[in-house]
Formats: C-alpha cells, structure tokens, sequence
C-alpha cells in the first residue's frame, strides 16, 4: 500500500483541497452551488418523504437551501443526532428554522427529544468520494453504520467537485453512495 492510500494521509489532503477551494470561491458563486434542487434529485423528492440532511460544518457543501426546498415541496426534514463517537447516530425529525442544539464534534442537531424517524433520501456530507462512489467521511463511521441499516433509502453524497478522487482507501464496512452531487455535476453508477 503507498504511504498516501490510507484513509487519514486522504483525510488531511481532501479537507486542505476542500478549504483552498471553498476560499478561492467568490460569495456569488458561494451563494450560487447548491441553492437550487437539480431535476434529478428532485424525482425523489415526492411529498411525504423523509429527507434527512445535516448542518455544514467549515467548507463542506452547506444543503440549507435544499432542505428548504424539500420541506416546501411536501417533504419532511430529518438532521443526524449525534451523542458520542461509538453510539449510534439517530435521525431527528426538524423543521427548517427550528432551534438546534450543539452536539460532540462541532455538530448543531435538533433537540434529544425531537420525533425519531427513518429517512427515505440521506445527503451525506464527505470529505471525498471515488469512481465507485466509496465516501470518505470524518472517521468515526455513522453514516456508514446509520446507512447500512437503511435498506431502501437513497444516499446523496454533497461535494465539491474537487473532493473527487479515482480510489480511496476503503474497508469492508464502508457503504457506497448512490449518487454525487456537486455544483457541476449529478453523478450516478
């Protein structure tokens, strides 16, 4: 294995290309990437359905504007809640412009006793995504362990274009995506 092929050395070279990105950004195109749903996302945006998204921390994609969207388009709105690193993450049920609560690792999530649920579309924040459409996240694997238990749900990695990378490392626990969406570009298998 070459030193950089491990997922920590991609880690740390992903997030500096993420924030180099995002800073050399004018406000209008930071404005601009994300702030409509693309036609393909929104085929599974029925009403009714749960969507679960998350609050961006630092340079990740910020999916404020389309959570908005999806919750004005019939759907309900689910953010990740989050106790420790080992403990399972659970979804929440929230609605855009409810308060939120600070949870471990920076994260804001709805309050302990918002409604549980089950979503039916994850937007997943990642550090950096392959042509397999394996997702790099922090490191302590919730949306990986979250993901294997939702069967049918459809997951969404956010990303800016230059989170890309033809491999990452990758173990057997590690659940693939099944579609990317960044601001050039839907991408599915």
């Amino acid at each position: 294995m070459q030193p950089d092929f491990d997922k920590q050395s991609q880690r740390i070279e992903f997030r500096q290309k993420r924030n180099q990105f995002v800073d050399a950004l004018s406000s209008q195109d930071r404005a601009l990437a994300f702030s409509k749903i693309p036609s393909p996302l929104a085929q599974f945006l029925l009403p009714g359905k749960i969507v679960a998204g998350y609050i961006a921390i630092g340079s990740e994609v910020n999916p404020a504007a389309l959570l908005a969207q999806a919750h004005k388009m019939g759907c309900d709105i689910a953010l990740p809640h989050v106790t420790s690193k080992t403990a399972p993450m659970r979804f929440l049920r929230w609605t855009p412009g409810d308060a939120l609560v600070p949870g471990p690792f920076g994260l804001q999530q709805p309050v302990d006793d918002a409604p549980l649920c089950t979503p039916d579309i994850v937007l997943a924040p990642l550090v950096a995504f392959d042509d397999r459409f394996m997702r790099l996240g922090q490191g302590a694997g919730h949306y990986d362990r979250a993901l294997s238990l939702l069967d049918h749900a459809v997951a969404i990695g956010l990303a800016w274009s230059v989170q890309h990378a033809p491999a990452l490392a990758s173990d057997i626990w590690d659940m693939p995506l099944d579609a990317i969406l960044t601001e050039k570009s839907w991408m599915t298998l």
